[in-house]
């Protein structure tokens, strides 16, 4: 067996109008001080919540899972589907005690006490497994086994973290950074009113009035995927390359949905770069610690692109050259000096899918 990694880097500069898409628990917009000023900052929780509902809405190669506390009647609707003759009650008793056995904790309304994260693969699994009595305290390690084999891509790319039980926890071949904006940023104030329709004319006011925090903001997003222990998780090289190139397709597409309503902030990436690594996985973040400054009027996208290509070709002195690099840029101002520019989205896919498959060939069995 060959010991070989592999890791692909993704990077997004990504323009937000006027938006308030990741809030604190006051309702302000998400901030960060990085280089003396503040940014703009959109948590890595609130985007991957967003690309796992962008894997279940688009999703044809690949499964995702499902996380839930309501994970008793989850796994008994597959045991009534394994064995129709079984009662729904029985198999629902019969559901919760599996989960037990296997470590999962459950409360007096029969739900899980956390959120807890699950394949559709593990869960036909473990009612597989009620259906032929194999789900008693004896069985726990055979349980447990079920639980942690054949996990769906969100499980293996995000991981799962189970309190009860730490057996059961899955480490993440995904790592997700907090974007933040590559200049500083001022939080603004929205005052609204909306008026009662059916008040009578001679009553003067709104019905209704408030504040609404937002800011706009040019994002630097990144993430990694670990593709060696990607690959081990999921078991298969064709499955593992489709999972790939549908992680790039989430991050590019993908929106956290916080006042969208409000403020229809549904933008597209500017710049998006793939880079395949061998060595270690690296965050170009470091290209915005100075924070961008413009001529007002000017934007800042292509100050930030160009920015980020420059940090891009500096990490060359510390790191390895990389195995494929690979970049669509709406704005065309980056030339093919640092990769391969690519005219779409689908073509970066293509390009990267081919890269991976080739990469997994000449390195054999990864380790």
């Amino acid at each position: 067996m060959i010991n070989k990694r592999l890791y692909m880097d993704v990077h997004a500069i990504q323009v937000l109008p006027p938006s308030n898409i990741n809030r604190d628990d006051t309702g302000s917009p998400k901030t960060a001080q990085y280089g003396g000023v503040r940014r703009a900052r959109v948590s890595s929780q609130a985007w991957k919540r967003a690309m796992r509902s962008y894997f279940h809405e688009n999703s044809l190669e690949v499964g995702v899972g499902v996380r839930t506390k309501d994970i008793v009647s989850y796994v008994a609707e597959k045991v009534v589907s394994l064995a129709p003759e079984m009662d729904y009650d029985i198999a629902f008793k019969e559901a919760e005690t599996a989960l037990n056995n296997a470590g999962i904790s459950t409360a007096k309304d029969h739900k899980a006490k956390a959120l807890f994260f699950m394949g559709d693969r593990q869960a036909e699994m473990l009612a597989k497994a009620i259906v032929n009595g194999e789900h008693t305290k004896n069985d726990k390690d055979k349980l447990q086994q079920i639980l942690n084999d054949n996990p769906e891509i969100d499980i293996a790319l995000f991981g799962r973290m189970v309190a009860d039980d730490p057996k059961l926890n899955t480490d993440a071949v995904c790592q997700v950074a907090h974007a933040i904006s590559t200049h500083a940023v001022q939080t603004e104030f929205d005052y609204y009113t909306a008026m009662d329709d059916l008040s009578p004319e001679d009553q003067a006011g709104a019905g209704m009035l408030g504040n609404i925090e937002y800011n706009s903001s040019t994002l630097y997003r990144y993430a990694n995927i670990s593709v060696h222990e990607f690959i081990k998780m999921l078991g298969d090289e064709a499955s593992t390359i489709a999972a790939c190139k549908l992680f790039i397709e989430a991050f590019s597409n993908s929106m956290p949905t916080g006042k969208i309503n409000t403020f229809a902030n549904q933008t597209l990436p500017s710049f998006v770069m793939v880079t395949l690594r061998e060595d270690r996985p690296v965050n170009l973040v470091s290209a915005f610690e100075q924070p961008v400054q413009v001529k007002a009027g000017s934007g800042y996208v292509n100050k930030s692109i160009e920015k980020l290509m420059a940090e891009y070709e500096k990490t060359g002195k510390f790191v390895d050259t990389p195995l494929g690099n690979f970049y669509l840029d709406v704005t065309g101002q980056s030339g093919d000096e640092a990769g391969e520019i690519c005219d779409n989205l689908k073509n970066l896919l293509e390009k990267v899918g081919h890269k991976i498959e080739g990469c997994l060939k000449d390195a054999g069995d990864l380790n």
